[in-house]
């Protein structure tokens, strides 16, 4: 984590102020009360200051650098839905690719994949043992670093290179991959809207009932840099 030019300035400054106290201490011709009191209190200021400086840089971490990834962009929806959901699955995806660091979305409802938008790579994401476990527990799954985590090559598929993944399951057989484009670029809003969309999600799949497989239908997504619109999927 390297700290922000503030952080350095306090970091610096206490360290300097302890060092001339020690080496005032060293130099005195003769230690007396007064002096004493001066060091200690001085000692605790600096101290204080490089806590501050190591607290301002835990608080605001410098944002992660944006990984290149290969893929082009494009957009992948299951033919055949309603027109309804088709529109659903279009606009929140566009808004996760707009409105977060979200560089890939993969959506899947009882084992078929009924969207990839965003930075697709060339072979099709299959889930793993990592969705498996989110979609048991019910519960996100978040990595933030994917060099971490033994079980990356899981996502390989999806991006390779991906630095950060999120799965949020949805429903009782519904699944959102999100893959990120630097390390820990997920805030906590992301993933609260996350949550919250495919809460509307689950709603809009479980009136629909069970989907027929059917081919994908391919275009090419808007940039992310663009305005989110309401596609016509």
């Amino acid at each position: 984590m390297t700290a922000s030019i503030p952080a350095r300035i306090c970091l610096c400054s206490g360290g300097l102020a302890l060092a001339l106290v020690v080496l005032n201490q060293t130099t005195a011709a003769s230690i007396d009360p007064a002096l004493e009191r001066a060091a200690v209190l001085a000692s605790m200021l600096a101290v204080g200051l490089m806590l501050v400086g190591v607290v301002w840089t835990r608080a605001v971490p410098e944002a992660a650098a944006r990984v290149e990834l290969q893929g082009s962009q494009g957009l992948e929806l299951a033919a055949g839905l309603p027109a309804e959901l088709a529109e659903e699955l279009g606009w929140g995806s566009q808004m996760l690719l707009t409105a977060s660091a979200a560089a890939v979305v993969v959506v899947f409802w009882q084992g078929r994949c009924l969207l990839r938008r965003g930075l697709l790579a060339e072979t099709a994401f299959v889930p793993g043992a990592t969705c498996e476990l989110a979609q048991s527990r019910g519960r996100v799954v978040s990595l933030v670093d994917l060099r971490l985590y033994p079980g990356r090559s899981e996502f390989e598929r999806l991006s390779p290179g991906l630095p950060a993944v999120v799965v949020q399951p949805f429903g009782s057989q519904g699944l959102v991959v999100l893959g990120g484009w630097s390390p820990r670029c997920f805030s906590r809003s992301d993933l609260s809207w996350l949550e919250g969309w495919t809460r509307r999600l689950t709603g809009r799949m479980e009136g629909v009932g069970p989907i027929d497989g059917a081919p994908i239908q391919t275009g090419v997504a808007p940039s992310p840099d663009s305005a989110p619109d309401s596609p016509d999927c």
